[in-house]
């Protein structure tokens, strides 16, 4: 009998990777953003990572959030995450009261999508704090 833990991906901790991912695809859901990218490490493992900035709420409305990823990811990754990859879920404020069987449906999906390689187009870049912002000339 194989141990519970052995099937659980492992947690992404280093901040490169998590920029990594941000320039793999994304699908994005009303509750979180779905990032994947491949990992290019041995084995295939699958990896996981979740962000939840300090717009969506105060600390105990972020961990709340974060443990419902945690759950999320952890019985839908075996299933139908994408092998060899790094997977990284960023909450939204659409996420925080959102029903938690409609988002483990969302997080399916997402990562459906992601397997078949029908990401979202990529954002439009934001300007750093402090730099001015470019201007369209009038017409």
């Amino acid at each position: 009998m194989t141990h519970p833990l052995a099937s659980k991906p492992q947690v992404i901790r280093k901040r490169a990777d998590f920029l990594a991912a941000n320039k793999g695809l994304r699908v994005a859901r009303p509750g979180f953003v779905l990032l994947a990218r491949p990992n290019g490490l041995e084995g295939d493992p699958m990896r996981y990572g979740i962000t939840v900035t300090k717009r969506i709420g105060n600390a105990v409305v972020r961990n709340r959030m974060k443990r419902r990823f945690r759950e999320l990811l952890w019985s839908a990754l075996p299933e139908h995450g994408l092998p060899g990859h790094d997977h990284i879920l960023i909450g939204r404020e659409g996420g925080i009261e959102r029903d938690f069987a409609r988002l483990g449906e969302e997080l399916a999906m997402a990562l459906t999508r992601a397997r078949e390689g029908k990401g979202d187009p990529p954002r439009a870049r934001r300007p750093r704090s402090g730099q001015p912002r470019e201007r369209k000339p009038r017409a």
